[in-house]
């Protein structure tokens, strides 16, 4: 069992956490830079959930909430410290705050590809609804127009 701390990101993790994701994350988003993650943290400071042992962090999961969706994204974990309890750690912060912001049920954005992903959301008591699809539309390259 290792000695873990679970917190809120703060402007001045996002490095770190740019760096983790990189090392450990499945994919990249349009708002991997620092602007990104310390825009997110600044406008929802408990949004961004990390997982440190030894003042590194070694997990992570963005748990958004617009006051009508719970939604989790990147959800992490350093590949050296996985299948420690870290994800469950994670989730169960995720859904402590998304119940005590009135939240009824979280979604979890999981890539297609990520079979070890789907089967940890699967452990975790989530379901695939397979009747869903997202549609994206990239605003970068329209305010670039």
């Amino acid at each position: 069992m290792i000695d873990l701390q679970i917190r809120s990101a703060v402007p001045a993790d996002a490095e770190a956490v740019l760096a983790f994701w990189k090392e450990s994350a499945e994919g990249t988003s349009i708002s991997d830079d620092v602007n990104g993650v310390t825009r997110l943290v600044e406008r929802d400071p408990d949004a961004l959930i990390l997982a440190l042992a030894d003042g590194v962090i070694v997990g992570s999961v963005i748990a958004g909430w617009d006051g009508w969706r719970a939604s989790l994204y990147r959800l992490a974990v350093l590949p050296s410290y996985r299948r420690r309890g870290i994800s469950t750690a994670l989730l169960r912060a995720a859904e402590e705050r998304f119940l005590a912001l009135g939240g009824r049920r979280a979604d979890a954005m999981v890539l297609e590809a990520n079979g070890t992903g789907q089967a940890l959301w699967t452990a975790a008591g989530y379901e695939r609804e397979e009747h869903w699809r997202r549609w994206v539309k990239p605003l970068a390259d329209r305010a670039a127009k």
